[in-house]
């Protein structure tokens, strides 16, 4: 799957989550495996409860954290690459 800035991404309602102090747990209602998110992942997944294309998630965490672009840019995609593989996001071009 390829990945761009344009690339609309939202959660897929087949898991549900709960904040846990400043971490997301999440339950895949399919699987019945937990997953956990730290504190950018669960930023990230906020941002994404609504569409948006990846660089409006990008932006958001550079507004949000202080990380350069081409990093926060990598990161982000390495971890969008990994909740698409396990069907915890829904992807639309």
């Amino acid at each position: 799957m390829v990945l761009t800035g344009s690339t609309i991404i939202t959660v897929s309602k087949d898991f549900v989550y709960c904040n846990v102090e400043d971490e997301m747990v999440l339950l895949g209602m399919e699987d019945g495996i937990y997953y956990g998110l730290n504190p950018v992942g669960a930023f990230i997944w906020e941002q994404i409860k609504e569409p948006k294309t990846i660089d409006e998630v990008r932006d958001a965490i550079l507004d949000e954290y202080d990380v350069g672009k081409d990093e926060c840019e990598k990161d982000l995609m390495e971890l969008l690459q990994e909740l698409a593989g396990k069907g915890m996001i829904i992807v639309k071009d």
